[in-house]
């Protein structure tokens, strides 16, 4: 079963609760996003620790229940 956008959405804010969020279905199925998330949490780490922390995140999904996901990363810009 495809995660729901919301879901996905849900999950990152859970972790994230600072974070802006755009997430766009790719292919319409549920199953292949692009997300871009901006958080403070993100301070400090490498583009490869950003991405760990999302995937995280997502609690074992990624892979799974969640296809594909076409991430992008920033902190917040002061």
């Amino acid at each position: 079963m495809p995660m729901q956008q919301n879901e996905l959405e849900r999950l990152i804010k859970e972790a994230f609760p600072d974070a802006t969020i755009e997430i766009r279905d790719l292919a319409g199925d549920g199953d292949h996003y692009a997300a871009h998330v901006v958080s403070g949490a993100f301070k400090g780490k490498s583009r490869v620790e950003q991405h760990q922390m999302v995937y995280s995140a997502l609690k074992g999904q990624m892979g799974d229940v969640l296809h594909a996901l076409a991430l992008t990363t920033a902190i917040p810009q002061d």
